[in-house]
C-alpha cells in the first residue's frame, strides 16, 4: 500500500465535525477526576468464575429487546488499585443510547492470579459466558462489540483477535464469542513499543512476567498489533492531549490493521487528554456512542 493510500484511509476525524464542539478546556481530566465520576448501580451483577473478581455488571435498556451487548472493559495500568468502577458511567450512558453492557471485572497485576496468563483469560471467560447469560437477558448474540480505555482498550483489541490464537492455547477459549466490531479509547495496541521504565508502562513486564527477550511469545500472544487482521469494524479513538497513551499506538495498529485488509478509523478527540474518553458528560462522548453504535452493526 503506498503512501497516499494510507495517508487517505487513515482518516483523523475531530469530535466537533459531528455534533456539538468540544468545551475548551485547558486542563485534561486526571486519574482522580475519572476516580470522581458518577458509579450509577447495575442492573445484575452476574459471577463468571469462582474468585471474588470473575464478575461483570449487565445493565439493559429499555424496552423487551432482543438487546444489542458491548462488553465494556475498564483501563487502569492492569493494575488491581483500579477497577471497573470509574467507567461504570460510561457504561450507563451507553445503556441508555439503547444498547445493553456487560462491564466485566478481571484480575490484574497485585491481584492472586492476575498478569500472565489469569488477566487474559479471566477477560477471554467473562466475554463468553455471554454465550450462557444471553437467553436468560435476552440479548442478541448476533450484535455484540467490545469497548476498552487505555489497558481495557489493549484487552478488547486482543479480545477481538484472539479467535487466531492455536486451537489449544488456553488464552484462546473453545469457543471464542463472535463480535461485530471493537473500539479502543486510547487504548494500548503494542505491549512491546509500550513498555517503558516510568508510568503505565512499568507494568507491561509485570502483566506479561518478563521483558520480550524473554517471553517473545507472550508478547506475540498478547500484543493486538500483531493479531490482526480482525476482519471487523475497528474505531480507535484518542485525546489530542493524552498524557498516558501516545498516539502512535493507534497510528501504527491502524497502519499494520490496514496493511492486512482491516477497516479501521483513528479518531482524534481535540483538547482532550486520557480520561474525558469515558466521561459522558464531556463532547468527546457522542463520537464515542456513535463508534459504539457502529461498531456493533
Amino acid at each position: 500500500m503506498d503512501a497516499s493510500h494510507l495517508g487517505a484511509l487513515l482518516l483523523l476525524v475531530v469530535s466537533a465535525a459531528c455534533g456539538k464542539p468540544v468545551e475548551d478546556r485547558t486542563i485534561v481530566m486526571t486519574a482522580a477526576d475519572a476516580l470522581a465520576l458518577p458509579r450509577p448501580v447495575p442492573d445484575h451483577r452476574l459471577a463468571y468464575g469462582d474468585d471474588p473478581l470473575q464478575f461483570g455488571e449487565l445493565r439493559l435498556p429499555d424496552g423487551e429487546g432482543p438487546y444489542p451487548i458491548v462488553i465494556v472493559i475498564h483501563g487502569g495500568c492492569w493494575l488491581a488499585e483500579y477497577d471497573l468502577g470509574y467507567i461504570s458511567n460510561l457504561a450507563e450512558a451507553l445503556t441508555r443510547a439503547g444498547v445493553a453492557t456487560w462491564s466485566i471485572e478481571y484480575r490484574r497485576v497485585g491481584d492472586d492470579g492476575g498478569g500472565w496468563p489469569g488477566t487474559f483469560q479471566d477477560v477471554a471467560n467473562a466475554a463468553d459466558a455471554l454465550l450462557e447469560i444471553a437467553p436468560a437477558y435476552n440479548l442478541d448474540l448476533g450484535r455484540v462489540a467490545a469497548v476498552g480505555h487505555s489497558a481495557g482498550g489493549h484487552l478488547a483489541l486482543w479480545l477481538a483477535g484472539r479467535k487466531w490464537l492455536d486451537g489449544d492455547d488456553p488464552l484462546r477459549g473453545e469457543v471464542p464469542l463472535p463480535l461485530n466490531g471493537v473500539v479502543a479509547l486510547a487504548g494500548i495496541t503494542d505491549l512491546a513499543a509500550y513498555a517503558s521504565p516510568d508510568g503505565c508502562g512499568a507494568v507491561v513486564e509485570p502483566l506479561l512476567g518478563g521483558t520480550p527477550a524473554a517471553v517473545g511469545e507472550r508478547y506475540r500472544r498478547g500484543s493486538p498489533i500483531g493479531m490482526v487482521p480482525f476482519g471487523i469494524t475497528q474505531t480507535l479513538v484518542i485525546g489530542e492531549l493524552d498524557p498516558i497513551v501516545p498516539g502512535t499506538q493507534a497510528t501504527s495498529f491502524a497502519e499494520a490493521a490496514l496493511e492486512m485488509g482491516d477497516s479501521v478509523a483513528v479518531v482524534e478527540i481535540p483538547r482532550a487528554g486520557h480520561f474525558e474518553l469515558v466521561d459522558p458528560s464531556h463532547g468527546a462522548f457522542q463520537t464515542v456512542r456513535d463508534a459504539v453504535l457502529k461498531a456493533i452493526g
